[in-house]
């Protein structure tokens, strides 16, 4: 897999902490180390038992990766191991490694705050991408649009378009969901999508707390077919289907394996393996990450159903 190359390797970017807070916020890790990989990695599979293994945390989408990767690296079942893989949230995750009261987290992009709250505690983190992934947006089944433009969905969530006919559908008002502030997904909506744009602030009962939640909103039919939303194309599809919503095309490209594999899909992201710069080389930490970056990790992803690094 030498096209994974732009992901991982051994050299190291360190980005300085002195940058500003508006740098911060912009950048995937301004207060981390990025690795990147120079050449496709063979890595023979470390082996733990349950005192071994590092301590894990992470977002709910990387669950099924956490506990199938624990599951090979400790020889067990997905059974036997899941009552030992515990994922708090990104956020809780993020403080939970910058406090050090975990060794690894699999999660989304961190937030300005989670590296506001990294640099106050004169942690680097190491942000690591691991496997390929999408940000995706959520209609009714029953909505006739099948396809946004990214600068219309920006519209959309600034406040500017508020009909659904402003984009050729029907004369109804748009119900522009949201997460809460340092859910990953709404991170992954600030950072991939809004970027330099303000998005309009919802009504309390628009800001959902679950990634659940959300995809539940947008496939009620209350009045009409009116909402929106958005998420992670892996939760969506693998995690928490529901056939009352699909999945709309960006720029008439429709999210899937190939187009997220390819980059044609046009909000593209990953997620991450972040753990603390002081790890030393050879920790059970360190292990894991580069296993999972090998050939045979990767292959493990896929069967769970992620899409590997291209």
């Amino acid at each position: 897999m030498n096209s994974r190359k732009k992901y991982f390797g051994q050299i190291v970017f360190v980005i300085l902490l002195t940058l500003s807070l508006s740098m911060l916020a912009s950048c995937t890790a301004s207060n981390s180390t990025s690795l990147k990989p120079e050449d496709s990695i063979e890595a023979v599979a470390p082996s733990f038992d349950l005192d071994t293994y590092p301590r894990v945390d992470g977002s709910t989408v990387t669950i099924p990766l956490s506990e199938a990767l624990a599951a090979r690296l400790m020889d067990m079942t997905l059974d036997e191991v899941r009552p030992y893989i515990l994922h708090n949230k990104t956020h809780q995750a993020y403080v939970n490694l910058i406090e050090k009261n975990t060794d690894l987290i699999f999660v989304t992009s961190p937030s300005k705050e989670e590296l506001e709250l990294a640099e106050s505690m004169d942690v680097t983190l190491e942000v690591i991408p691991i496997v390929s992934e999408a940000f995706v947006f959520l209609a009714h089944v029953d909505n006739p649009i099948d396809s946004l433009t990214y600068e219309e969905i920006r519209s959309i969530y600034a406040g500017e378009i508020t009909n659904w006919s402003e984009v050729g559908g029907p004369d109804l008002p748009i119900i522009a969901y949201q997460r809460p502030l340092n859910s990953g997904s709404q991170t992954g909506f600030l950072e991939l999508v809004m970027k330099d744009k303000q998005p309009m602030e919802p009504p309390t009962e628009h800001i959902i707390a679950g990634m659940s939640g959300l995809i539940d909103a947008v496939a009620a039919y209350e009045s009409a077919p009116d909402a929106l939303g958005y998420s992670y194309y892996y939760f969506v599809v693998d995690m928490w289907g529901n056939d009352q919503v699909r999945l709309l095309k960006v720029d008439d490209v429709y999210p899937s394996p190939e187009t997220i594999a390819s980059g044609e899909y046009p909000v593209g992201t990953a997620y991450y393996a972040v753990i603390r710069s002081d790890e030393a080389n050879d920790s059970p930490a360190r292990q894991v990450v580069n296993w999972l970056l090998s050939d045979e990790g990767q292959i493990l992803a896929k069967e769970t159903g992620y899409v590997p690094l291209q």
